[in-house]
């Protein structure tokens, strides 16, 4: 069964910056594009992806403010979370892109002042 494992998430005052990381099962790092998707409350919508070949791309909420990247040594995927807007706060999740069946317990985000 796929284990996804975020962690990172934390309270951060609006225009702080916060790093989040997933640990990604080897068969799903290696085979697919990986994303960080977040749950707001009807929804959970896509934030981020990185392909193998390191190609990224952004909603059009976060681009500008957050960035995506591949650790391959660790398969890990991070989010690197800038300029932090309080409509950013949610639970943040990774799985691949598109999304499999099977989610992680993700990791909150909570941006107030």
């Amino acid at each position: 069964q796929v284990q996804l494992v975020e962690s990172g998430g934390d309270w951060v005052q609006p225009g702080g910056s916060i790093k989040l990381s997933c640990i990604v099962p080897e068969s799903l790092f290696r085979d697919y594009t990986l994303a960080w998707y977040r749950q707001i409350p009807r929804e959970r919508e896509f934030v981020a992806r990185i392909s193998r070949d390191g190609t990224t791309a952004y909603s059009g909420a976060v681009k500008g403010r957050f960035s995506i990247s591949r650790d391959d040594a660790r398969n890990t995927v991070h989010l690197e979370m800038t300029n932090l807007l309080p409509e950013d706060t949610a639970v943040y999740y990774c799985n691949s892109r598109p999304a499999r069946d099977t989610w992680g317990q993700g990791t909150q985000v909570t941006v107030s002042s």
